[in-house]
């Protein structure tokens, strides 16, 4: 997206000065720089990252209760060189921190289950669901212990299509393990739909300072800046009246 608004900033220079209009065109080229140290250099997506990620912590606080969910957040899926499909780069840190919470609350000796939530919205031939399940097969998780959740292709239908396995187990407690970055839309959707869960962050990322521009911080700042319009095209739907009404009644526990 970055390089995109870029890439038009400087066909909009170039056409200013093609036109005639020198100034205007200089102007749009500072701003383009300006953009691109911004970003590139990791101050604007080190602010946007900070503002999403921070009060987020990798390990629960709380007591163990007697029915426990750690619910997963797929981050996609990627296809490898044989045509399998895979978790991207920020799906492995989501399952390991969903499979040490498992071994955690099972060695407390309460129920606990983990419920995958993802479908294949990428159209790779398997859910999200499915391929990070058999990763936490591998990892320990029973299947008798494992739930998944394989139509939803959006945050928004994760909480959605999540809600009927909550209500069929009705836990106690119920963890939402995310990336760090994903946290807070991702609360916001569930709050929607009467889920309010414990936030668990998967992952952790940051931008790098640097005199010359680079490109993982471009790709973070668009990552954040998707966060940003999510957060935003929440609240324009709601005032529109184009999200399904909200549950008003709680049906899973509050986080404790």
């Amino acid at each position: 997206m970055s390089l995109a608004v870029l890439g038009m900033l400087v066909l909009l220079a170039g056409g200013l000065a093609w036109r005639g209009y020198r100034r205007g065109s200089v102007a749009v080229v500072l701003v383009a720089l300006a953009g691109t140290l911004a970003v590139g250099d990791g101050p604007l997506p080190g602010w946007m990252l900070d503002r999403l990620q921070t009060g987020y912590t990798t390990q629960p606080s709380a007591p163990w209760a007697a029915r426990n969910v750690i619910l997963l957040l797929g981050a996609g899926t990627v296809r490898d060189v044989e045509g399998q499909a895979e978790p991207p780069l920020y799906g492995y840190g989501r399952i390991a921190r969903a499979a040490v919470l498992y071994r955690q609350c099972h060695a407390s000796g309460n129920d606990c289950k983990v419920l995958a939530s993802g479908g294949d919205p990428l159209h790779n031939g398997h859910s999200e669901a499915a391929v990070y399940g058999d990763l936490l097969l591998a990892l320990g998780v029973p299947a008798a212990d494992l739930m998944l959740e394989q139509r939803s292709l959006s945050t928004w239908q994760n909480a959605q299509f999540s809600r009927p396995l909550l209500l069929a187990y009705q836990p106690q407690r119920v963890l939402l393990v995310s990336s760090g970055l994903h946290l807070r839309r991702s609360l916001l959707y569930f709050a929607h739909f009467g889920i309010r869960p414990e936030p668990v962050r998967g992952d952790l990322v940051r931008a790098v300072p640097s005199w010359l521009p680079q490109a993982w911080n471009a790709a973070l700042f668009d990552a954040a800046l998707h966060e940003y319009i999510g957060l935003v095209r929440y609240r324009v739907y709601n005032a529109l009246g184009k999200n399904a009404p909200p549950v008003t009644a709680p049906l899973i526990p509050a986080a404790r």
